[in-house]
């Protein structure tokens, strides 16, 4: 019987029959970790689906610390279901503050809303212009790391870049636009 080191390297070169191998071998012991964290069965199966499309896409990228497969698959079924969570933390938040907003008070005057939604406009429109003026390859780390969300492993793998050069960049991003945006900041706290 072939070692998950074995089965990788061979799934590496793009050998389908043993990386089916490695999923035969281990997508139970994947399915009943996700389970037990999840306690939901539809859940646990998407999530090792997505945590062995993962997988798949990044074989060429890892080295197996001993001969199992398994332990780098649990780390990524975690990852994958903290991603998830955050990604429907963030989707009812959003959802709950538009119910707010879209909720009409009776005590609401229109024109206070029309200012505050121009007032958002002007502060968005100021927030732009300073991201304009950012090198692209800052700009890039701001939009991933901030506005998309993701954490700076996961901005460097989407940028093909080292984790530390997303650090940098989204240091000298946030140095920036503190000093162009600064005069938001203190209109916003003299109001």
């Amino acid at each position: 019987m072939a070692s998950d080191r074995e089965l990788w390297a061979r799934a590496v070169d793009g050998d389908r029959e043993a990386f089916g191998e490695l999923f035969d071998r281990h997508a139970t012991a994947v399915y009943n970790h996700l389970f037990r964290r999840t306690a939901d069965w539809g859940e646990a199966e998407d999530l090792t689906s997505t945590v062995f499309l993962h997988a798949w896409r990044r074989r060429a990228d890892v080295v197996l610390d001993r001969d199992s497969a398994l332990p780098w698959l649990l780390g990524v079924a975690n990852g994958t279901l903290s991603n998830t969570r955050r990604r429907l933390r963030r989707a009812q938040a959003l959802v709950q503050r538009l119910v707010i907003q879209d909720e009409p008070r009776a005590d609401a005057d229109h024109a206070d809303d029309v200012a505050a939604r121009v007032d958002d406009q002007r502060r968005m429109s100021d927030v732009h212009r300073a991201l304009a003026r950012l090198p692209r390859h800052e700009r890039e780390v701001v939009e991933l790391c901030l506005w998309a969300g993701l954490d700076q492993r996961a901005a460097a793998t989407a940028l093909g870049v080292a984790v530390g050069t997303v650090k940098s960049r989204l240091s000298r991003a946030r140095r920036r636009l503190s000093s162009d945006l600064g005069h938001l900041i203190e209109s916003e706290e003299g109001a």
